[in-house]
C-alpha cells in the first residue's frame, strides 16, 4: 500500500507564493505518473499537473501555466507544487495522486492540503 501525505497550504495573499509537498511512503514507490488535483467549493476536482516519474516530463492545465511547477525528487519519494503569482481562484484543497508502475490511473490519493488566497 502506498500513503500520500501532503503539506504546505496555508492563508496567503494574492500575488504571493506557496509551495506543496507531497511524500509518499509505503511498499515500493515507482509510479508511472504522479499529479496534483484541487478542487475549489461547490466544483469538481480538477487535474492541474501532472508529472511523469521515470523522466520527469510535465503537463499542466493551460489555467496554472507559467505560475505552477510541478516536479519530484525520486531519491526522497517526493513531489513538490510550486505556486506563484497566487490568484484568489486557486483557492481549493489541493491533492496529490499517484497511479501504479505501467498505469496512467491515478490509484493512490493524499489527504489534501487547504490553499486559501485571500485578496
Amino acid at each position: 500500500q502506498v500513503h500520500l501525505v501532503e503539506s504546505g497550504g496555508g492563508l496567503v495573499q494574492a500575488g504571493g507564493s506557496l509551495r506543496l509537498s507531497c511524500v509518499a511512503s509505503g511498499r515500493t514507490f515507482r509510479p508511472y505518473v504522479m499529479g496534483w488535483f484541487r478542487q475549489a467549493p461547490g466544483m469538481e476536482r480538477e487535474l492541474v499537473a501532472r508529472i511523469r516519474w521515470n523522466d520527469g516530463s510535465t503537463y499542466y492545465v493551460d489555467s496554472v501555466k507559467d505560475r505552477f511547477t510541478i516536479s519530484r525528487d525520486d531519491s526522497e519519494n517526493t513531489l513538490t507544487l510550486l505556486i506563484n503569482n497566487l490568484k484568489t481562484e486557486d483557492t481549493a484543497v489541493y491533492y496529490c495522486a499517484a497511479s501504479a508502475s505501467g498505469t496512467m490511473t491515478y490509484h493512490y490519493w493524499g489527504q489534501g492540503t487547504r490553499v486559501t488566497v485571500s485578496s
